[in-house]
């Protein structure tokens, strides 16, 4: 899988991040994908509801920063798997994804740039 592959895969027809082919790469539930993100279970279920742009912005952060840790992680369920369980020294111990649920997802990024040219965590 490419680098921009999750990206490109997760997209549906209409240019929207379709929630159903994400929790399908990630190998879990749309409930689950929901818990994730911080938002409800519709939000990602009713086709009204995931276009909408608060929400599409929640799924292209989260799918953003998957993608720039596939590539070190290994896969996009090992990608996922760090985006859940690994604290970051820098943001008090909290994940990506406490930090995306918080809206802080540019922070991520930043953290992300720093360590991509040899910075500390």
């Amino acid at each position: 899988m490419s680098e921009a592959t999750l990206l490109a895969e997760a997209f549906d027809p209409s240019g929207l991040i379709a929630a159903d082919r994400l929790s399908d790469l990630l190998h879990i539930t749309r409930g689950e994908l929901a818990a994730t993100l911080g938002l409800s279970r519709d939000a990602v279920s009713k086709a009204a509801r995931v276009g909408r742009p608060a929400t599409q912005a929640r799924l292209r952060n989260m799918v953003e920063i998957l993608n720039r840790v596939r590539p070190w992680a290994g896969s996009a369920q090992q990608a996922f798997a760090w985006y859940r369980s690994q604290p970051l020294p820098s943001f008090g111990d909290q994940t990506a994804e406490d930090l995306v649920r918080e809206g802080r997802a540019d922070a991520i990024r930043r953290y992300l740039d720093r360590i991509a040219v040899g910075g500390y965590a």
